[in-house]
């Protein structure tokens, strides 16, 4: 069985024969389109900080060269520039290119395409993170024009990834604190659930999923998330809600969850039982040989002030456990 029926059958919960990971093997390879924008590189300037500037004009400047850094200035100051504000020109086909060649270096991996966010994650850095959080209960109309013109951008993009090759979409939007939603739930509904629902949409209609990062306590929208169509959670952080609530999730819908085990709380124990028991109860309680659970890795071990053998052990876990489920599964229904 190759990673892409692996993963495939994982999403659709059809028992794969092992559990999918995203390390060591890993079924999946990440493409990003080569679009041409206003983006820069990461320049040294004065003080011995870096900065750049993103696709979306807005300046970011970092502390060191390895860091992802923060937004130092927003590339629009108020909501009264919207209406002239440009964005990018990135829903050009032949700047997707790269991932038709990507496809067919690995035809038989899951092919994931980098979106650089759904409307929220990419409209919070274009205006300031709390201008735009005043701006959407306050001046909803000037907001919703910029909320429009990013979508536009979006639905280029899945259409392109699609065509390219691409087996699904990923971006990134932290939508929480370590306690609660960044907006109360009511407005994430009427201005936000819609807009999931119409991108989810065009993706599953062009065939391909669509895969979700976000930080922080989300639950609150999760139902809103699985019914818009969004296809894989990727949480860094399972422990905020716990395993077996993330389970009964599960039982509402064909949500699959992909987590390394918890980089705040499990691995920061640096306790090998402890991290050896965790990534088992996540297979025995997520995955249990149906599908459900991807297998994931934190990539960035310095930023979580952690040896690589921690999670090691859990990846241990998560490959030998991997198969034994599976295997007693198949015994159960023989």
């Amino acid at each position: 069985m190759t990673s892409k029926e692996i993963v495939e059958k994982t999403l659709n919960y059809q028992c794969p024969e092992r559990v999918a990971r995203s390390f060591g093997d890993s079924d999946f390879v990440l493409v990003k389109a080569d679009v041409k924008t206003r983006a820069t590189c990461w320049v040294m300037v004065r003080g011995g900080k870096w900065e750049r500037f993103d696709e979306w004009g807005n300046l970011w400047r970092r502390l060191n060269n390895t860091s992802r850094g923060e937004v130092e200035k927003s590339a629009l100051d108020d909501v009264s520039q919207i209406d002239d504000y440009e964005l990018p020109v990135i829903g050009e086909p032949a700047d997707y290119k790269c991932v038709a060649e990507e496809r067919a270096r690995h035809p038989d991996k899951w092919l994931i395409g980098d979106v650089p966010g759904f409307t929220f994650g990419i409209a919070r850095y274009i205006l300031k993170l709390e201008s735009y959080l005043a701006a959407i209960m306050l001046e909803k109309e000037p907001v919703r024009i910029l909320h429009n013109k990013i979508d536009v951008i979006l639905e280029q993009m899945i259409r392109n990834y699609a065509a390219a090759g691409a087996d699904c979409i990923f971006f990134s939007e932290d939508w929480g604190t370590q306690s609660q939603l960044l907006i109360r739930p009511e407005l994430w509904y009427e201005e936000f659930f819609g807009r999931f629902q119409k991108l989810c949409s065009i993706a599953h209609r062009c065939g391909i999923k669509v895969f979700m990062h976000s930080c922080g306590q989300i639950g609150a929208i999760i139902p809103g998330l699985m019914k818009a169509g969004v296809d894989v959670l990727q949480f860094d952080q399972p422990d905020l809600y716990g395993i077996e609530t993330i389970a009964r999730y599960q039982e509402q819908g064909k949500i699959t969850f992909w987590c390394p085990v918890d980089i705040q709380s499990t691995l920061q124990t640096r306790n090998e039982k402890i991290i050896r028991d965790k990534a088992r109860e996540m297979l025995d309680k997520l995955w249990k040989g149906r599908g459900g659970f991807i297998a994931g890795y934190y990539t960035d071990n310095a930023a979580i002030g952690l040896d690589p053998k921690w999670q090691d052990y859990a990846c241990q876990e998560f490959l030998e456990r991997g198969k034994r489920i599976r295997q007693a599964h198949r015994m159960r229904r023989s």
